[in-house]
């Protein structure tokens, strides 16, 4: 007979708004977005951090939400990609990645998009060294990355100008 596995509770508050939650203590973040919040954006491509596609902010830090517990979320503010979007507006990384086409597939594209979301949060005005560093810990299986380098610089433009 399978052991019974006792939840925890948890409260986050994800793309602003709160959440109470019980989880099995061996639910990965990824888990809890897509399978009990229903925030599919957020991708499983490795389960290893390898790819990135995983990648949340938590409290404006980048995070593989695959390898991380949700309990370890317990108090924090978690944005995924769905909260970047504002009252039907794009954000200007939404917005540049398509304007400077920095996506083919879109499977890993969320993950750039937050990581790229805390390097302008620290940076307004990257270098290629920095964009290089800041997405270190994303791939892409399509492109060559120029682009992504691209939409990157065009979103550090784009929300300088709206600052």
């Amino acid at each position: 007979m399978p052991e019974t596995i006792e939840k925890v509770s948890i409260q986050l508050k994800v793309n602003g708004k709160s959440h109470s939650v019980s989880v099995e203590p061996r639910t990965l973040l990824v888990e809890l977005l897509r399978e009990h919040l229903d925030l599919t954006g957020t991708h499983v491509g490795c389960d290893t951090t390898y790819c990135g596609a995983c990648t949340v902010l938590m409290n404006g830090a980048a995070v593989k939400s695959c390898t991380m517990f949700a309990v370890q979320a317990d108090g924090a503010e978690i944005t995924t990609v769905e909260g970047l979007e504002k009252d039907g507006q794009l954000h200007p990384i939404q917005r540049a990645f398509g304007d400077a086409y920095g996506l083919q597939c879109g499977y890993c594209t969320p993950g750039f998009m937050l990581s790229a979301m805390q390097l302008l949060a620290h940076n307004q005005q990257p270098s290629d060294h920095d964009i290089r560093k800041a997405i270190a810990g994303n791939t892409c299986r399509c492109t060559g990355y120029q682009n992504i380098f691209k939409a990157i610089q065009l979103a550090a433009q784009n929300m300088k100008g709206a600052r």
